[in-house]
């Protein structure tokens, strides 16, 4: 990248999402970093979960949004991308931004909204049948942002359809 270029890095505290800010540091060299967590507010989570059995939802919902785990959580996820970016000679700003429909347009609009030059992220690179239930957000964010992106892809000892995978939400 050359001077005066920003990236925008997806980051949701996986390993994958270091990896991808690692790759992204030693090869794109930018001068701006904005790192980004995307969160759903946990009430909203709980309400969609419920949705999916047929069940009436009866959600409490914090006064304050400095009430909810969710945001605690993105908070800490987002802090600790900070510590990552840091370790590896990058000055990142933070950003939380709160998901309304998905992650993927959570982050497309970030990057909109922050005027950066690419997107950063990782991915889980599913295949098969398990590509065929699960939406990729890497690939909304390419299909979508109309901007360059950069994916890491995971290590190739990662095991790429663990349980764990099944229950975890996606963000790259």
């Amino acid at each position: 990248m050359s001077n005066g270029e920003t990236m925008l890095i997806a980051y949701d505290g996986s390993e994958r999402a270091d990896r991808a800010m690692e790759y992204a540091a030693r090869l794109l060299r930018p001068d701006t970093v904005e790192i980004l967590t995307a969160w759903e507010p946990a009430a909203r989570q709980a309400a969609r979960a419920v949705g999916r059995t047929g069940m009436h939802p009866t959600i409490a919902v914090p006064e304050n949004v400095e009430d909810d785990a969710a945001y605690q959580e993105a908070v800490g996820i987002c802090r600790q991308g900070i510590a990552v970016a840091e370790g590896l000679g990058l000055a990142g700003r933070a950003h939380l931004v709160e998901s309304v429909t998905t992650i993927a347009s959570a982050i497309v609009d970030a990057a909109h909204e922050l005027d950066v030059d690419v997107i950063v992220t990782g991915t889980r690179a599913l295949s098969g049948f398990r590509a065929w239930w699960t939406s990729s957000t890497a690939e909304q964010i390419v299909r979508n942002s109309g901007l360059p992106v950069f994916i890491v892809p995971q290590d190739s000892d990662e095991d790429t359809a663990t349980d764990s995978d099944a229950e975890e939400p996606e963000y790259f």
